[in-house]
This record gives structure tokens, C-alpha cells and sequence, in this order.
């Protein structure tokens, strides 16, 4: 039986980069379903991939295959690999874009070294081993093929890790980072609502934000249409993250923040 292929990268959809990785699965794998998961994370942005990969992993069948190409080294010695986690499979560059969903799977089983040789059809480019490499072994491992058959075992504990820092959960506070910014201008944090209880701020109706302008006070809510209109504030998102977000606005620009900068939320007048 075929397995899905959850596909997800930063190729964007003006050039034909995702349409050929599809005709390379249909080719070597027909009938086996594609699902496009987003092809907007931003270019070489491994940190925003690899949220949106382990956001979809509860949602995902089981024997998925997730391709996913965040590949700023491509064509340079970083390894290309397949890993086998919780009975699905991953197929990505060793660059730390699998590095959340492995963790949602309950960690890696198993991993290979992709070998071009073993893998692709034809001769492999420098620039493009989502058509050359990936796509083919995602095809593969899709239709049956066992990860072994790709290339060579390598230790699970060798596989790059994405260090996305743990939050600082102090009574009444969370340090922490932007993590991902979306196209709504929603801010996620490095946290999620375990964080908030550990810190004594799950019960708190207003929560302060430092920025370099500044603390600014937003109001704990469930969803954004509890916000008046232009108004911040902080929820729990669908992917259980901290996010400060913006009833039809953009949060990152109403509290000037960006993807890696730093934030600390707590209770209002906390040092």
C-alpha cells in the first residue's frame, strides 16, 4: 500500500521548482497522493519550515511521508537524509528543518544518508536536489521501498538539531524568541501554554510585552474577534504555540517586533 506525500518548502509558487518535484513523483510513483502542505516558507528560513512541518504532524496520516526541502546548502557536504520516526518518514536536507516534527513523533527510529546513486534516475545538479535527490526519495520510500534501500544507517543522534532555545519560565515571566512571523503579521513565541502555567500566567487577564520601545499591555484572549478591531493581545494558537497577534491587523508591526527577536511576556509591572 502507497504511503502520502506531505510535501513543504520554500520554493514559492512563481517558478515551476514545485510543479517538477510533483511530475518527479508522479513519474517514479504513480498514483501516489501529494499533499502540499505550503511552499511560502520564506526563502532559506529553515526555523520557519520547520514550525509549519511539526504544526501539521498531529493532523498528518500516520504512514506519512513528509518531503521537505528549506535547502540553503545545497550542493555543499551538509547530508541529505530519510529518517524513519513513529512509522512515518521524513526526507530533508540534515540542516535542523525535521528537527520539531521529529520531536511530535516521538524521535527518530532510524536514519539513512541519502545516496544519489541509489536514488535519482538521472544525474544529480548542484542547485536542485529537490528534483534530484528528495523528490525521488520520497517517491521510493511512498511506493514501499525500505529506508535502507536509499543509502547508508546512520546514528539518529548525529541528525542536526534546530536550536530553538528553551523558554526562561520564571514566576510571573517567559523569556523567550519570535519564532515565526505569518503572513497575517501573527507573532509566534518559543512557548507554549505549559509555559504559561509554569510561569502563574494562565489565569492572568492582561499581560505586559517588553519591547525596546517600551512595555505594552495586551489583553489574554481565546480568539482574535475578542480583540477590538487594531487591537493586540496574546492567545494560545491552533499549534499550541504563545502568539501575539491582532484583530485585523499586523501584531508585528503594531508591537514592532520580528522573527528572532527577543520577547518576554508577564504579568503587568513584573521585573
Amino acid at each position: 500500500m502507497s504511503r502520502p506525500v506531505l510535501f513543504l518548502s520554500d520554493f514559492g509558487l512563481e517558478d515551476e521548482y514545485v510543479g517538477v518535484c510533483h511530475a518527479v513523483i508522479a513519474r517514479l510513483a504513480p498514483g501516489v497522493p501529494v499533499i502540499d502542505l505550503t511552499h511560502g516558507v520564506p526563502p532559506q528560513d529553515v526555523m520557519a519550515g520547520a514550525v509549519a512541518l511539526a504544526s501539521a504532524v498531529p493532523y498528518s496520516p500516520p504512514e506519512a511521508v513528509f518531503l521537505s526541502v528549506v535547502d540553503p546548502g545545497v550542493g555543499t557536504e551538509r547530508r541529505a537524509v530519510a529518517v524513519d520516526a513513529g512509522g512515518a518518514y521524513l526526507v530533508a536536507p540534515d540542516n535542523g528543518v525535521i528537527g520539531l516534527a521529529l520531536v511530535a513523533l516521538g524521535g527518530a527510529r532510524r536514519a539513512v544518508i541519502l545516496d544519489p546513486a541509489r536514488v535519482s534516475p538521472w544525474p544529480v545538479s548542484s542547485t536542485f536536489h529537490g528534483r534530484d535527490v528528495f523528490s525521488p526519495a520520497a517517491a521510493a520510500l511512498a511506493s514501499g521501498a525500505e529506508l535502507e534501500d536509499l543509502g547508508e544507517p546512520v546514528d539518529v543522534a548525529e541528525l542536526s538539531e534546530l536550536m530553538v532555545g528553551e523558554p526562561l519560565v520564571e514566576a510571573g515571566r517567559i523569556s523567550t524568541t519570535v519564532i515565526g512571523v505569518d503572513r497575517f503579521g501573527n507573532l509566534r513565541l518559543g512557548a507554549g501554554s505549559r509555559d504559561l502555567r509554569a510561569a502563574g500566567l494562565e489565569g492572568q487577564g492582561v499581560l505586559e510585552l517588553e519591547r525596546a520601545g517600551g512595555p505594552v499591555r495586551l489583553r489574554r484572549v481565546v480568539t482574535f474577534g475578542d480583540l477590538d478591531r487594531g487591537e493586540a493581545g496574546v492567545l494560545v494558537d491552533a499549534a499550541g504555540w504563545v502568539a501575539v497577534v491582532c484583530n485585523m491587523d499586523s501584531a508585528a508591526e503594531r508591537v514592532g517586533l520580528r522573527r528572532g527577536d527577543r520577547a518576554v511576556i508577564g504579568r503587568v509591572g513584573s521585573e
